[in-house]
């Protein structure tokens, strides 16, 4: 009996904080993206799509994989522990994948934005003076 619940709690809450924070994130991420992207607003929608169905793979997929770790509760204190360990490694999971994205969008970003800096300079110097 505390085994079914426990899962489908597990599943449940899970589930739910990684359609939470995966819709937050891009909500929030696409002004960020837009900015490093050097405001082409179509590259940044694209990206930031990219990225939330990369986020729902990795962490659906974990979310999972980890479902069948760890022996099924007896009891409703087995149930309470179950699940908030259940739960917390699910959040340390999408923590982990918010830094690795914001690192990666960070390095990429600058990179981009040096590429429409050095474009900007080229058609500047190409331009005859007046």
């Amino acid at each position: 009996m505390y085994a079914l619940f426990s899962y489908c709690a597990y599943l449940f809450i899970s589930i739910a904080l990684t359609v939470w924070v995966a819709r937050t994130l891009s909500k929030n991420g696409f002004v960020f993206l837009t900015e490093c992207f050097g405001h082409d607003q179509l590259l940044a929608a694209s990206t930031n799509h990219l990225l939330v169905v990369g986020f729902y793979l990795v962490n659906l997929g974990w979310i999972l994989l980890t479902l069948r770790f760890g022996a099924p509760p007896e009891t409703a204190i087995d149930a309470i522990q179950f699940l908030s360990s259940k739960v917390g490694i699910v959040i340390v999971a999408l923590g982990v994948m918010h830094f690795f994205n914001m690192n990666a969008i960070a390095k990429f970003g600058r990179k981009v934005g040096h590429w429409f800096r050095e474009e900007q300079w080229a058609s500047k110097a190409s331009q005859p003076e007046a």
